[in-house]
């Protein structure tokens, strides 16, 4: 699994918490979580069928393991006498909500990699802003934000952001 300790110094290493040298990424706080559920809430009440939420699950990308805070797969039955650590399975989409002590780039720059590996749709969710860039090519994306509603043009999806940031 990838994790920050290669790429950090030393002294910002002994800063971070076991779950941030564990998963690879900044741990999420209360604005985070509550963003994160709203989203699967939403998605889950308008698109069941059509779709399979997996929250936080270790995603292989490109010879990489990854963790979006939300994979959007195909509609699949789950077979929960067999379980699987590291889904293989390319994602529809990547949801990724920015933590307080995240940079955006680093964002970015995971969404670039989705997306070469072929996920069709990457969004990268702002709390602080209200807002939500949906990425369908490095460096191309729609930013949707306020009364807006959000339209996923790879997936169809189409959620009304307020309810996503209340």
């Amino acid at each position: 699994m990838e994790t920050l300790a290669p790429e950090l110094a030393p002294e910002l290493i002994a800063t971070l918490s076991a779950y941030e040298l564990e998963r690879g990424k900044p741990m999420p706080s209360l604005n985070h979580g509550a963003v994160q559920a709203n989203i699967v809430f939403e998605m889950k009440t308008r698109y069941r069928d059509q779709f399979r939420l997996l929250s936080e699950i270790n995603v292989e990308i490109a010879g990489r393991v990854l963790v979006p805070d939300i994979g959007v797969f195909p509609s699949m039955a789950l077979d929960l006498s067999h379980d699987t650590i590291v889904v293989t399975q390319t994602p529809l989409t990547t949801i990724e909500i920015l933590s307080p002590r995240q940079a955006l780039d680093d964002l970015i720059d995971k969404a670039d990699a989705y997306l070469a590996a072929g996920v069709r749709s990457c969004w990268v969710v702002m709390p602080k802003l209200q807002g939500v860039a949906v990425f369908s090519a490095p460096g191309t994306y729609i930013f949707f934000r306020g009364a807006e509603v959000l339209r996923d043009p790879a997936t169809g999806v189409e959620l009304p952001l307020a309810t996503l940031f209340e």
